[in-house]
Parts: C-alpha cells; structure tokens; sequence
C-alpha cells in the first residue's frame, strides 16, 4: 500500500518525504539528506542546544506558533503540516545579516562557533516573540530562552549582551500571514497514517480516532513531545514499529479553567503553557517551571508526557501529587480518574489497562489556607536532572496545628512518592520548632534512596531531611522568611537586581 508523504514547509518551499523511516530525526534530515549543514549535532539528546531550529505551526485558533526545539530528538513524521526554520534561513532580504547575527558579531559571542547556530535560532525566537510585541525581553526572559544553550568557549556575558543588542537594529520583515496560509495549505482533512518497510505511523485528529487506535494497537508507543523516545532512538538505537502520534489531537491540547474546581490541562498541552496555567493558581510553581529541563524541552515535551512516564526523577510529579491531582485515563469510551500518587505501581509500572492512555490531568484550584512549596536539588540551576526533588503542602487551623499535610518527592525511591509516615506523625501536633525536629528524625529514616552518579544514599536523606526544615522555615506562623532568604538564587537575583556578578 503505498503512504503518503511526511510534509512540511522549509526554505521557500513544502517538502515531501516518502521514504524515511518513522524514526528518522529533523537533524538527521537536515544534514544528511537536505545538506543543510548550519545546524549542527553536538549531544543528540537534547541537552546542548547545538541541533536548535524553530518550528512554527498552527493552534487551536488557527494562530501562528514558533518555538525554538531540538531538532536531534524531534522524529520526522511528527512535523507533518509544520514549518521548519533553520540557521540557513536568518538573512534579511538584501543578504545583510540578520539582527541576531549582527549583535553576535559585534559583541564577539562566538569563538569556535560550533554552537553559535544553536544559540541565533535561540535568539531569533526570542527575537520574533518581542519584536511582535513591541517588548524587551528582561534579563530573566534571556536567559530562560537560552537555557537550552551550552557554550563551552566563548562565555555567556557576550552573548547575553548580543540578546540586548539585537533589538537596537533596524527589524527585518517577517510576514506572519503568508507563514499562517501555507500552514493552513499543508494541514490535512484527516489523519496521517506513514509506513516505513515493518514500521507504522499514526497521527490522528479526533479524540475518539486516537482511543480507537489505542485499543486496536494496545502495544504501540505513544508519542507526544518526543524528548524521551527520542533518546531511546538516538542513544539506545531501539525498534519502534508503531508509533501512536498525539501531536495532532486537539481535544488534548485543551486547558479548562472552568472544570469545576479544578484545573484541567490535557495531556498533549506542552510543559511551558501547562507550567503557566499552573502558575496563575500556585504561583510557587514558577522556580520549577523554569528549572524544568531548558526551554526547547518544554517547548516540545508534554505534561501528560512527563507523568506517564513516570520517571522517579520526575520533576512535575511531586509537586502534583501533593497537590492532589487526578489523573484521567481513557479506554475506548469509557473514562476513569484516580489520585496520581496511585497511578505508579513499581519502577517504570503503572495503572495503565491494555489499550488505554493518559487523557489529562486535574488540580484543583483553590485550596483555602493551603500553603505549598516546591524545592529542586540539582548540580546545575538550569537544564539538570535532579538529585531530590520535593514538594510540600500544609494546612494549619486556628491553633497552630496540622489540619492537613502532604510531602512527595522524586529521587528518593524507584517512583513518585509520598513521605506517608511522616505525613501521619504531623497530623494533629502543633507546627512549631520540636515537632519539626522529630518530623526531620522520622522523614530521615524513611526512605532507602539509591546512590548514583548524582548524589549518594546519605546526602538524598539528609537532603530531604533539610528541605522539610526549609519548608518550616517558609511557612512558620509567627515569623516565616521569605523566598530570597531560603534560596540563594532568588537572594543573588533580589541583591544584584539582574545584574550579573
């Protein structure tokens, strides 16, 4: 039988990509078939921002989208309908150099220039996203948009110095409305269904199509944002047969504000919008936001991606769990929801029936007298995995006492986890200096964490440990410290006032 064509706009014009397999990557397209060289491959996992390019694609509302992502682990059938932008492409019509090239230039933020395609597409995305806007991306906005970025030789003062120059340079055209009418010319009328010798493709576009493929295919891999099974493809070289495409689907893009009391966020809603809508109810959120990966990861991973995965060292689940989110899964037509602290059975087990899939979260959103609180230990502030990750919550009544407690954290054990014992020592006693001090002892004894490449056994104990005093510390009745004096991050932030030491 034979396929239709993978198609995406690039360069002035729609490519059509018949003989491919479903794993080949966009940066393997690039260099390899395409001889687009400016991009370049330096980690293929995602980690050192070499491989950026810019996809644009079209939303809910038919709106133009462009996002810096890493073209390493982006596997190509899934930019079907979408266009793609790279390095090649930043030139102004009279073949001056773009702005963000210029400001590179003149700020001397290149040296072995090996990285610096990776860093402009960075910079042009930003560059798009402000000059659209009439704005001045602060010095937090720049260094979020190059998170995604490691340079290994030239330093990040110049080139955050070109992030402010570029701005002050006459602004290239970029015509928005043309972009929008060839996506809207690419999009298709129904799914897309590629195959590559023994391998299978799926994208569908409705709901029920993908729950119908799911159970037809309970053995297919779902795919979402990629960063995950991207590596498996690049770094473990594994065999995907079928592949089940999410990217498509509307409905799981959805973020209802309105879900009675709680927000819902759909599975397919990329981390940075779904962090967001967090954010308006928790704002405590933003610090994990944006340690969260890079931002070319969140640009391209999923929330619901992130959960099913269920990864021990899972950044968003703590925090979920001890807000008391839901889970919703999907099974042909029936729905169910549970707890998503119950959705974890064992290391890299979870609930999931046969021919089931995530089908999105619910938090609730007002929580009255709720105090919460997420810390992440890591090596690197930005874009590293976390040796401990925490979340806290607690509720005191009139006199003091502990009304309602929830602790979970990552890296302690081979899932998500709630610290139960501990939980149920605090209930009911006063939260005041010498309970904390036994809550510390018993929270101490609790876990058997494993020692890695990250941190060892003792330090993961004594870690936790710490930061339950350091959550005492943030919410004590009588004198609770604010943010900058527990993080040194925010202190060096709140003292220097952005500016760089």
């Amino acid at each position: 039988m034979e396929t239709p064509p993978i198609r995406f706009y690039y360069r002035g014009h729609v490519h059509e990509v018949q003989n491919a397999p479903t794993t080949r990557t966009l940066l393997q397209h690039l260099r390899e078939d395409l001889h687009c060289t400016g991009t370049k491959e330096g980690c293929a996992e995602g980690d050192c921002g070499a491989c950026t390019v810019v996809v644009a694609e079209l939303d809910a509302d038919q709106n133009v989208q462009m996002r810096a992502i890493n073209s390493c682990i982006q596997l190509l059938p899934s930019l079907d309908g979408k266009a793609i932008f790279s390095v090649e492409d930043l030139q102004a019509a009279d073949q001056r150099l773009h702005p963000v090239q210029q400001a590179m230039l003149e700020c001397h933020g290149s040296q072995c220039g090996f990285c610096t395609p990776g860093f402009l597409m960075s910079m042009w995305a930003l560059y798009l996203q402000h000059t659209a806007n009439q704005t001045i991306p602060t010095r937090d906005e720049i260094d979020a948009a190059l998170s995604g970025n490691l340079c290994r030789c030239t330093g990040y003062r110049p080139i955050i110095d070109a992030c402010e120059r570029m701005f002050s340079y006459e602004q290239p055209e970029f015509n928005q409305n043309t972009l929008k009418h060839t996506l809207l010319d690419l999009q298709r009328d129904s799914s897309l269904h590629y195959q590559h010798e023994d391998q299978q493709f799926h994208a569908p576009l409705t709901l029920d199509e993908l729950a119908e493929l799911r159970e037809a295919h309970p053995d297919a891999r779902i795919l979402a944002g990629s960063t995950d099974i991207g590596l498996w493809v690049t770094r473990q070289f594994r065999h995907l047969p079928h592949l089940l495409y999410i990217g498509r689907v509307q409905e799981l893009q959805r973020i209802d504000h309105h879900d009675g009391d709680y927000l819902y966020i759909g599975a397919g809603v990329l981390l940075n919008p779904a962090f967001e809508a967090l954010c308006q109810y928790y704002p405590d959120l933003h610090e994990l936001h944006q340690r969260f990966a890079s931002h070319p990861i969140r640009n391209s991973g999923t929330l619901g991606g992130n959960i099913a995965n269920g990864s021990p060292i899972g950044d968003s689940m703590p925090a979920l769990i001890c807000l008391n989110a839901r889970i919703v899964l999907r099974k042909g037509s029936v729905e169910r929801d549970m707890p998503l602290e119950d959705f974890y059975l064992a290391y890299q087990k979870n609930a999931l029936q046969p021919g089931e899939f995530v089908q999105g979260l619910r938090v609730p959103r007002e929580q009255p007298g709720l105090q919460f609180h997420t810390y992440k230990l890591a090596k690197r502030y930005n874009q590293d995995i976390s040796a401990v990750c925490a979340a806290f919550s607690v509720v005191l009544d009139a006199e003091q006492q502990v009304s309602h407690v929830r602790i979970a954290f990552g890296g302690m054990a081979a899932t998500p986890i709630r610290a139960r014992h501990t939980e149920q020592f605090l209930l009911g006693k006063k939260w005041e200096d010498k309970t904390i001090a036994v809550a510390v002892s018993t929270l101490r004894d609790e876990f058997q964490p494993l020692s890695d490449m990250r941190a060892s056994a003792d330090y993961r104990r004594t870690a936790a440990a710490n930061l339950l005093r350091r959550f005492y510390l943030h919410t004590h009745p009588n004198h609770a410290l604010a943010t900058h004096e527990l993080n040194v991050f925010e202190f060096a932030r709140t003292t220097t006032q952005g500016v760089q030491p």
